[in-house]
């Protein structure tokens, strides 16, 4: 068992696909931008784009929008010159200034009121990981504009997009090969409003910051080794097993001895923030080889560093005032990428393109929580405090390989291959893709703590830990690896009859994810007569000193690791698609997508010695030993196919087009589409067992009873372009779910909180989305510089609980996260010598659910945020770019309300989440060639 530990490790990236295999085999058997050179897209898809603001880009508007039209279905397209603008730094930032798109917590996009697990993201076109820990979802913050050329956002599922298709499809474009030599370098620096005084920090490791761990931290290897040798326990009759011979006295210094090897050096530090600070550099060329061949390499990077504090209050909606939280963090965030890129060009038919990126994300948080619940009030002036470290680390690695290829006149006539000249036009796109995301949390670590505190405001005035808890100190160190490979080709194959343009296309796809977390948990604490409380700097209270000293009884304990798991999922897929146009006036698509789905996730106890690591297995195994015969099934096989999940499906889609000229714009499309897609469970869902999510701590049952959900997707579009570069767009749209997966709130023993897994009956969501540009020197010459953007989205959505939530408040309710409406409204300014640039974003989204409520509690809702950004940019020279950005101008802070009612049936709203998000200001230098 101890050799299978060493090599578990090493062993989880083909054991979860033996299992697809094995196990599922078994079931089958019974069952362009404004500040840089134009540049030439080497992407495998056609390149798409949008004029989404004029000056600048007014030059190319006719060939912008052109590409735009070609689309067969309705995708909205955002570029880098609007995130340059707009003054937003991450891809979930900018999305949100799609109409239908709203953000969660900064990170979750939810499209057209749907999120989450209904949102699929791919780089360009190929599958990548995610590094949140429990979920496939990808938090989109951790991807940085810079490395971005445009973002495109489809609505409606169609063969060539992926079955799990619910609100919308999510494709990052990253820069691609320039044209020409280039090279810019910009630098920044700026403050945030909430980070005028002192930071909470402590004594961290020497490359901090680079944003990496350099092991100070870390669980130690003297740790990890003692795992083993004591069989994952630590208490003083484990040692004294492992070490015959030796006393218990004996065996407690072992034990105080590793406990000396937990990162201890805690003490809180007050010290002032350092401004923001930023660089990024890119350079690139093409070169001339031979014949006409060129090679084009891109290369960049960027670093930024800031420093945030933040401050929330938490209210009990039923006694607000008494039981409260209050909330002080502040985070040191480091962000790092790195591009590179290659390009072949042989011949404006041909062309292969490499891609390779690596993202570090590193948050290094200290946090003080102090708190006042039902046994000790606020009044009462005695209250609790959590003082919490975590330092998380995110990297994503990204590998690409693509390739054009179209089989045209100057290859048949480079090749001599006129016997095949029938086949003239043909094209084949294909992409191979190796990613990595890591998640390594080598620091979580909370300090439970008794404060008195002034009963009228909370503040503290005495702060004590309890020296009869050995629990005191909670110590989690994680670690997440997702790798995903994919691969997938494309062929078209257009010809004409009659009056008929005619495309016949067909591709494949695949992808294998494998995953693999693991949790270990260590609790440290003091047992001692000899004092009734310890007080004073936290990182003297756990000083080597005093650790080793047998009179305050110290003690290193192991907790349960069952949080740990490894899974994959594995997807083949095919598709076909007739494109036909009549007359260049109508044009109808259809398609037809078959995906054949497996999946596998199955909990493992790192600290497991006695038995399998893998949870539940030993347990099937001791039954089958039970069992006189097979009657009852074999209990192994069970347990596998338990843990397993496949499907394999088809999936229709459809689109009709009509395209008319001078119907009120220069050119009108009306679009019409309809697509089937599902949504299948998540990693963990389809366990039987419970799990302690390693973030929130709420207990969350899986369900194997879960099935997929159906969609059925409707949207009507009515586009106008006109001439002056100007666009009008009119969409309705309709999604009826069945059997939605949701997380409902479950039964739970006291303050804790619990969650289930479950399909709902039923859920639909229907909206009207409205989208503009328009230049404002139409109305008076005055306003020439002038122009406005926008779009507005309202909403209309239900969810029917059924009966498998354990008592909702309300069994007919919204969506989470979904709002029934949603606003970006953009004034922007571009002066008449193209020397200054100025925008004013606006974003709002209603009121949407946070929360559902159960057994009469109510549901809690996250209140409007009304986010106003505005931008300038100086012009001094063709090179020089002077850029101000002030972010959150109306200063609006994150608001989490519920609304109770007094015995006399008087409603009230309880702000029971407040978070200060503050305002952001930033000046930036770019130099440009």
């Amino acid at each position: 068992m101890n050799k299978f530990k060493r090599n578990l490790t090493g062993a989880l990236a083909a054991f979860p696909l033996s299992v697809l295999s094995v196990a599922i085999g078994s079931a089958y058997a019974q069952e362009e931008t404004a500040e840089s050179k134009p540049k030439v897209d080497l992407g495998i898809k056609s390149p798409i784009e949008e004029v989404l603001i004029l000056g600048r880009l007014q030059d190319s508007a006719t060939d912008v929008i052109g590409e735009r039209m070609d689309q067969s279905v309705a995708i909205d397209i955002i570029t880098s010159e609007t995130f340059s603008r707009t003054g937003d730094s991450t891809v979930a930032a900018a999305l949100r200034r799609l109409p239908g798109v709203t953000l969660v917590d900064d990170k979750y996009v939810y499209v057209r009121g749907l999120g989450e697990r209904y949102l699929s993201t791919t780089l360009n076109g190929a599958v990548v990981p995610s590094p949140d820990l429990t979920r496939n979802v990808i938090p989109l913050d951790i991807f940085p504009t810079s490395i971005v050329e445009s973002l495109s956002v489809q609505k409606v599922a169609s063969a060539d997009m992926p079955a799990a298709f619910g609100g919308g499809h999510v494709d990052i474009r990253t820069t691609g090969i320039p044209a020409a030599t280039m090279f810019n370098i910009e630098l920044s620096t700026g403050m945030h409003s909430g980070s005028g005084g002192d930071f909470m920090s402590y004594n961290g490791g020497g490359d901090d910051n680079k944003g990496e761990d350099d092991g100070t931290r870390a669980l130690s290897p003297v740790l990890r080794n003692a795992l083993s040798t004591y069989r994952g326990n630590f208490s003083p009759f484990s040692i004294q097993e492992a070490q015959p011979g030796i006393t218990t006295t004996e065996a407690e210094a072992v034990n105080r001895d590793l406990a000396t090897e937990l990162f201890r050096d805690i003490t809180i530090n007050n010290e002032s923030g350092q401004k923001d600070l930023g660089v990024e550099l890119n350079a690139g060329s093409v070169f001339d080889l031979w014949k006409g061949i060129e090679l084009g390499v891109v290369a960049g990077g960027s670093y930024d560093r800031q420093w945030r504090n933040a401050d929330t209050v938490q209210r009990s909606f039923s006694a607000p005032e008494e039981q409260v939280k209050f909330i002080s963090d502040s985070t040191f965030t480091v962000d790092l990428t790195g591009t590179l890129g290659f390009g072949l060009r042989f011949n404006e038919e041909n062309q292969i393109n490499t891609t390779s990126i690596f993202i570090r994300n590193t948050d290094d948080t200290v946090s003080i929580n102090n708190f006042f619940n039902a046994n000790d009030e606020l009044s009462s002036g005695k209250g609790q405090r959590y003082t919490e470290f975590e330092y998380q680390q995110r990297e994503v690695t990204i590998n690409q390989i693509h390739g054009e290829h179209e089989l045209g006149f100057e290859t048949i006539e480079a090749l001599e291959l006129d016997m095949i000249k029938f086949l003239e036009g043909l094209t084949v796109n294909w992409y191979y893709s190796d990613s990595e995301a890591t998640t390594d949390i080598p620091l979580d670590l909370r300090i439970n703590a008794f404060t008195t505190a002034d009963p009228v405001t909370g503040d503290t005035i005495t702060t004590t830990v309890g020296s009869q808890d050995r629990n005191a100190a909670q110590y989690r160190f994680s670690d997440l690896r997702d790798d995903v490979e994919s691969y997938g080709w494309e062929a078209t194959f257009p010809f004409e009859l009659d009056k008929f343009e005619i495309k016949l296309i067909g591709g494949a796809e695949n992808w294998e994810k494998v995953r693999y977390f693991e949790q270990l948990r260590f609790n440290l604490g003091a047992k001692t007569e000899e004092r009734a409380e310890f007080s004073g700097p936290l990182g003297v209270l756990y000083s080597d000193e005093n650790v080793l000293d047998p009179d305050f009884g110290y003690a290193i304990s192991v907790q349960d690791a069952t949080s740990s798991y490894f899974a994959a999922n594995r997807v083949s897929a095919g598709y076909g698609k007739l494109d036909l146009t009549w007359d260049h006036t109508i044009r109808f698509v259809a398609g037809v997508r078959g995906e054949d789905y497996q999946q596998v996730n199955l909990g493992w106890n790192p600290n497991e010695f006695d038995g399998s690591p893998i949870v539940g297995l030993t347990q099937a195994f001791n039954q089958l030993e039970a069992q006189a015969d097979y009657s009852n099934g074999n209990p192994v096989s069970q347990f596998f196919e338990d843990a397993t999940y496949s499907d394999s499906e088809l999936f229709y889609s459809a689109a009709l087009t009509w395209m008319v000229q001078d119907f009120w714009a220069q050119d009108f499309q009306l679009r019409a589409s309809y697509a089937d897609s599902t949504v299948r469970p998540d990693l963990r869902e389809i366990a039987s067992s419970s799990y302690l999510d390693p973030i929130t701590d709420v207990s969350v049952n899986g369900n194997p009873d879960v099935v997929p959900s159906t969609l059925k997707n409707y949207d009507l579009r009515a586009e106008w372009f006109f001439s002056n570069g100007d666009n009008f767009t009119v969409s309705a749209f309709y999604k009826d779910i069945k059997n939605p997966i949701e997380l409902f709130e479950a039964a739970a023993a006291d303050d804790n909180i619990a969650a289930k897994i479950h399909n709902a009956d039923s859920a639909t969501v229907s909206g009207i989305e409205v989208e503009y540009l328009k230049g404002l020197g139409d109305l008076t010459r005055v306003l020439d510089p002038f122009y406005t953007q926008g779009n507005f989205t309202v909403m209309d959505h239900e969810l029917v609980t059924g009966n498998n939530a354990d008592s909702p408040t309300n069994d007919i309710r919204g969506l989470n996260g979904a709002s029934e409406y949603a606003a970006n409204v953009l004034i922007g300014f571009d002066s008449y010598d193209s020397k200054h640039s100025a925008t004013l974003a606006y974003n709002v989204f209603g009121e949407r659910l946070y929360f559902a409520g159960r057994n009469g509690s109510p549901d809690s809702f996250e209140q409007p945020f009304n986010s106003l950004n505005f931008t300038y940019s100086f012009y001094p020279t063709e090179s020089l770019t002077v850029k101000f950005r002030a972010k959150n101008l109306l200063n609006e802070d994150f608001v989490i309300q519920r609304t109770t009612t007094d015995t006399d049936g008087n409603a009230s709203d309880v702000d029971i989440i407040r978070e200060e998000r503050g305002q952001t200001f930033s000046l930036s230098l770019k130099y440009s060639y």
